[in-house]
């Protein structure tokens, strides 16, 4: 009976450490952990204004863009600990400079914390409204503005749902409706980690409006950033831990039906759209091992890369940017506008640059 009790806790204990094992290489494998990245620098300059990181940055097609700043998130490093920011930035101007905006209206600003933001334009009225993801205590809500004067924002509605539950960014499609993604299925770290090593793709795309809230896509590994093609057809989705973007078509009933993946080869954040060419352009991270713990000696790199033509059967992917850390740390968006971009990071600062 001994010898049989050994054997079993031999068993186990070998099990186990398999599993360990296993998880361990997953994770490097999942981070791009040994990935060596050459530097590829553009024309660039650091914004002014912006200090603790720009997560999300989005551009209109009259050169305006929006910035969210100041994101505190878990795990990863924040080195203010003043409420996050709003700002507006003329790409047009001969010198863009970020322009705090006044945020008007019953909103907690002690507490603002903003992630994933969109843009929706009435053409009715030419009315412009922002959305923002806002995690107050660590809570998962969507914020809604109207850009009411130039360096202004008029608060007009914070939704909650249980479906929203892990927001991480969002494309607005009406002025009170959107797609979202949820990053995670559990709140629990650990639980987060294991089906991340296990694999199993629990995350998913909600659709909203004051009608109707609904699981629009599902079985997605980790959706992070999410945007729309310019002809509003199809929905372009980050899986980031599968190192891939994800094409759904809307369909009736706002349903996304998937059409394909793009494996991109790197953890990428944000997805932002050319308004003109219906050119994907991604802010990624090459080795998100170097994310948390942080060490200032070895910082974690930026990358931005470029999707053209992705609807085609042969979609060109590009490298555009590369640093190692020492310009730009942990990027998470790239925006462009008319031979400009714009690179945000969640923590470190924010780069305007020249692609002609």
């Amino acid at each position: 009976m001994a010898a049989m009790k050994k054997v079993v806790i031999a068993t186990v204990v070998a099990a186990f450490s398999a599993f360990i094992g296993h998880a361990f290489r997953k994770l490097k494998a999942v981070s791009l952990a040994s990935r060596e990245l050459p530097v590829k620098h553009l024309n660039c300059q650091y914004l002014q204004n912006i200090e603790y990181g720009a997560e999300d940055i989005t551009v209109l097609k009259d050169g305006l863009a929006f910035l969210s700043t100041g994101l505190k998130y878990p795990g990863l490093p924040s080195f203010s600990d003043e409420p996050g920011k709003m700002y507006v930035l003329d790409l047009l101007h001969p010198k863009p400079t970020p322009v705090l905006l006044n945020i008007k209206g019953e909103l907690d600003l002690s507490s603002f914390n903003p992630h994933g933001i969109s843009v929706y334009v009435d053409e009715a009225d030419d009315s412009v409204y922002l959305f923002v993801i806002n995690h107050p205590q660590h809570k998962s809500q969507v914020e809604i503005f109207r850009y009411v004067e130039e360096d202004t924002l008029l608060h007009l509605k914070t939704i909650m749902h249980p479906l929203l539950h892990s927001v991480n960014d969002l494309v607005a499609v009406g002025a009170e409706s959107f797609y979202a993604t949820n990053d995670r299925y559990f709140h629990n770290e650990a639980l987060t980690l294991l089906i991340t090593v296990l694999s199993v793709p629990l995350c998913d795309v909600v659709y909203y409006s004051p009608e109707e809230v609904k699981v629009a896509a599902s079985g997605i590994q980790s959706a992070n950033g999410i945007n729309i093609s310019p002809d509003r057809r199809y929905i372009y989705v980050s899986d980031i831990t599968d190192h891939e973007i994800d094409v759904f078509e809307r369909k009736e009933g706002k349903q996304l039906v998937y059409i394909k993946s793009v494996d991109v080869g790197s953890l990428c954040d944000n997805i932002e759209v050319d308004h003109r060419t219906g050119d994907v352009w991604l802010g990624c991270h090459p080795n998100a091992m170097k994310l948390s713990p942080y060490n200032a000696e070895d910082p974690p790199g930026s990358e931005v890369i470029q999707i053209k033509d992705i609807l085609s059967d042969s979609p060109e992917v590009t490298q555009e940017y590369a640093d190692d850390g020492h310009v730009l740390m942990g990027s998470t968006v790239a925006a462009p506008y008319d031979g400009k971009l714009l690179i945000g990071s969640i923590f470190h600062k924010a780069l305007y640059c020249v692609l002609k």
